[in-house]
């Protein structure tokens, strides 16, 4: 399973953004799939996931960002609206399957005036 992340890039405060995650390689259906967040010196942090019949949202996020999966399409979004400047940072798509996990490489998301 490999996923790609695209979508990220550099968007005022106050702006939106869509990211997608692309899922290649055998067709799953992923026991988890959802979007983390990498704040510049900081740790990877969950942002929004599906996990069984769960979905989970940071508190920061709340409101604001809304995941979507499409798993006949392999694929997973974020619209995230109404971005802070403290969004910044590499968003990545993670999936479980089969008790293995994994990661893309990361889209970078900039939120500045």
């Amino acid at each position: 399973v490999q996923l790609v992340e695209s979508g990220g890039g550099l968007v005022q405060p106050g702006g939106s953004l869509k990211l997608s995650c692309a899922a290649s390689g055998s067709a799953f259906t992923p026991d988890a799939m959802g979007w983390y967040r990498q704040a510049p010196g900081k740790g990877r942090e969950l942002v929004a996931r599906y996990a069984g019949a769960s979905l989970d949202y940071a508190d920061s996020v709340k409101g604001r960002f809304t995941i979507s999966r499409d798993y006949a399409k392999q694929a997973l979004y974020m619209q995230m609206n109404s971005l802070k400047p403290d969004g910044s940072g590499v968003y990545y798509c993670h999936a479980v399957y089969l008790s293995a996990k994994y990661w893309g490489q990361g889209t970078q998301v900039t939120v500045s005036s």
